[in-house]
């Protein structure tokens, strides 16, 4: 935790330092202070609270949740310190999430028995959104109820993690009995996987109408993810990829908006004004970043449209240079790995099921991310995990990760 604040403060003197430098201005000391100081309190209060109450959960998940939120503080301080600040608030909030699901569920085994609840709760906000929801990014994915603006398909991942969890948890072993086949592929017993599916396939057919393409890819992660930890079966992955290129397929030709995202990813260039203006200056950023980057505050990731949330890690590369890439993809695959390790060393099968899912979101979403930045895929509209800016997105990743805390600490207890 120590050397999580260190970097974070460090960063937050050396861009408010560059920044000062660059328009000729005195530095805001006083304003970079109090985002250190709110920042420290911060998870000082996460920290204390956890060691207070007794926590045995893993303690190598919050040091690394204090690194990336910190590193994520860092670079939007220096893009834009209004959106630092409420990015700041949202980390409070996230915390006292946190907090509230270790010291108050203690047992996380009774979530189980609202599996069914959870996936029609996660149902029903999807639908909402696709009636009620507004526009923005070209995805109909925001929701507001009064004042507050939230992404129901945040809060819709962990729902289905934990349906997916409880009934997988029930009927496993059944779904790998009497495997059939449907065109060739390759099938669970629909007797038992039928729920699954139609849940699963009512989930994709709201996000499609939402144009939320990046949460349908990561639904689509979740559910090939924890069939194949239930089952051991690869053959279940190998048929649900067919068939994911299959529908991608289709959607190519029947739809303009994966068309042109398409066609954007296999070549920006003849578009760089245009279509392809974001991806290109995404590309010349982290080009232009080298090893050790232009520094903190110096560069002009500026030039990246949304770059405080979809294109963060274009900015990092930019800034931080491919050091500083690598040491964000280093500390998302220690809390993977760390998470992972959570699901293996605990013996009740929904806590492993759940573990599982809930890593799986994290894994996905980093792959997904950074792979449409880099161009080795096509772009999706997903947040980097507790680095790009978004409160529904922090939010719940932070009770993603009190939820692996209560799965750990079970073992220990």
């Amino acid at each position: 935790m120590a050397l999580a604040m260190g970097i974070t403060l460090l960063g937050l003197a050396l861009a408010a330092l560059a920044g000062a430098l660059m328009r000729g201005a005195p530095v805001p000391i006083k304003t970079v202070v109090g985002f250190g100081a709110g920042y420290v309190a911060v998870f000082l209060i996460a920290h204390l609270g956890l060691r207070g109450a007794g926590y045995a959960g893993d303690e190598a998940l919050l040091p690394l949740v204090a690194f990336l939120s910190g590193l994520g503080l860092v670079m939007l301080y220096r893009l834009d310190t209004h959106l630092a600040f409420l990015q700041l608030v949202w980390l409070a909030i996230g915390v006292a999430a946190l907090l509230a699901v270790v010291l108050l569920w203690r047992d996380y085994r009774w979530l189980e028995q609202y599996r069914y609840l959870a996936g029609i709760v996660g149902l029903i906000l999807l639908t909402v959104t696709v009636v009620l929801g507004h526009q923005a990014g070209g995805a109909r994915a925001w929701l507001a109820i009064g004042p507050v603006v939230f992404e129901p398909v945040e809060i819709g991942k962990l729902l289905l993690v934990l349906f997916l969890a409880g009934y997988l948890n029930q009927v496993k072993e059944l779904i790998s009995l009497r495997d059939g086949r449907f065109g060739g592929i390759l099938i669970p017993n629909i007797r038992y996987s039928g729920p699954i599916l139609v849940m699963w396939s009512f989930s994709m057919l709201l996000l499609v109408v939402q144009n939320d393409l990046g949460a349908a890819l990561l639904y689509f992660g979740i559910l090939l993810a924890m069939i194949y930890i239930a089952t051991s079966r690869a053959s279940y992955v190998v048929s649900g990829l067919v068939l994911a290129v299959a529908g991608v397929a289709v959607a190519y030709f029947l739809l303009p908006h994966i068309r042109i995202r398409v066609e954007v990813w296999l070549n920006p260039w003849p578009v760089a004004t245009g279509r392809g203006y974001q991806t290109v200056q995404s590309l010349f950023a982290m080009g232009s970043g080298g090893i050790f980057g232009s520094g903190l505050g110096l560069g002009h990731p500026e030039l990246i449209p949304a770059v405080e949330t979809d294109f963060i890690f274009a900015a990092i590369g930019e800034e931080l240079g491919l050091a500083g890439a690598l040491a964000v993809l280093l500390a998302l695959s220690l809390l993977i790995w760390r998470g992972f390790g959570v699901a293996l060393s605990t013996q009740d099968d929904f806590g492993l099921l759940m573990a599982a899912g809930l890593t799986s979101i994290l894994a996905i979403q980093t792959l997904v991310i950074a792979g449409g930045v880099t161009r080795l895929i096509p772009l999706t509209g997903i947040t980097l995990p507790f680095v790009s800016y978004g409160g529904s997105s922090l939010v719940t990743n932070f009770i993603l990760v009190g939820l692996l805390g209560l799965v750990s600490g079970r073992e220990k207890v």
